[in-house]
């Protein structure tokens, strides 16, 4: 059999406690320079380096916790940072210590008078955070499946990538969760609208990073940070062990950008549970009484959502009408 190897990196905002005039999420003010953060650079060190004290700690916390923190960068947008995990052969292992990351950094950010969000988007203007998969598979040996002797990729990793490219529409419901999880689905936010793979190209769902024989992996990047981190990796590992045990075909490598010819993934609620609901092939994995148990109070859920009437709309709508 086969032993995945997993490591899951976790996007999130700090943003400031006090809201805007507008009643607003702001971004933080920085504890060194005390100015607040209107922009960012994605992997910039300057970007770290007021919030320096803040992830020193989370690195601190991490590891009298048995946390594997790994890395931490500077993301697209204003306060917005990511943090790797190491990889290890423990799946459940892995989303336990993706849980704790996540109640030590809220912990440790009301210390340094910030508030820490893993909304999937706090921001309309910036990209959403995103709860990134990196997936490979161990033989008996410890050797690399995904990598053929030569270096290249495996069939192995080509089956891998077609069934997850054929199951991800049904899965959507389960890697965004929730009705603001869809917000975070809009084009040029470093977030994938169709189901598509490719090499180092990070406008698709399944990345392959640059790796050599030992390291070849994919990168799942279609779940929010809002995303229950155990049910997503069910997810991703069925997708993974259906083309393997079917031997699916995987469709060419896709180049940057939305490709015309490939339909988008579910980006509404509704669309995507119904596609959760109907699904043909991940209720061989995950029960069908829990799909349709989870979608029952999912529904629930939007239509909660969509009997509130909205500050926008009263804004819009109270005088016009």
């Amino acid at each position: 059999g086969y032993t995945p190897v997993v490591a899951l990196e976790l996007e999130f905002y700090l943003v400031d406690p006090q809201r805007s005039p507008e009643g607003k999420l702001q971004p933080p003010v920085g504890y060194v320079t005390g100015a607040r953060e209107t922009m960012s650079q994605v992997y910039s060190v300057d970007g770290l380096a007021d919030f320096a004290g803040f992830l020193n700690d989370v690195n601190q916390l991490a590891k009298v916790q048995g946390v594997p923190a790994d890395s931490a960068v500077a993301e697209a947008a204003p306060g917005q940072f990511e943090i790797n995990l190491k990889h290890g052969e423990d799946p459940v292992a892995a989303c336990d210590h993706a849980i704790m990351l996540k109640r030590l950094i809220r912990e440790l950010a009301g210390r340094y008078n910030y508030e820490a969000t893993f909304m999937a988007k706090p921001y309309e203007e910036h990209p959403g955070n995103g709860l990134h998969i990196h997936v490979s598979l161990q033989d008996d040996a410890g050797g690399n499946v995904f990598a053929n002797a030569n270096g290249d990729d495996s069939k192995i990793l080509h089956h891998a990538i077609a069934g997850s490219i054929e199951m991800m529409p049904e899965t959507v419901a389960l890697l965004c969760p929730n009705i603001n999880s869809y917000r975070r689905l809009v084009p040029d936010m470093y977030v994938p609208l169709q189901a598509s793979w490719g090499h180092n190209n990070r406008t698709v769902s399944l990345r392959i990073p640059a790796s050599g024989q030992q390291d070849r992996r994919i990168e799942h990047r279609l779940a929010g940070a809002d995303a229950n981190p155990y049910l997503t990796l069910a997810a991703v590992l069925a997708g993974m062990l259906y083309g393997i045990e079917n031997k699916l075909t995987a469709p060419e490598a896709a180049s940057p950008g939305i490709k015309n010819d490939l339909p988008l993934l579910p980006h509404r609620p509704a669309e995507a549970l119904s596609a959760l609901a109907e699904n043909r092939r991940l209720s061989g994995y995950i029960s069908q009484e829990y799909i349709d148990l989870y979608a029952l109070c999912k529904r629930e859920e939007l239509q909660r959502f969509e009997r509130h009437v909205t500050a926008l709309e009263t804004e819009w709508m109270l005088k016009t009408a």
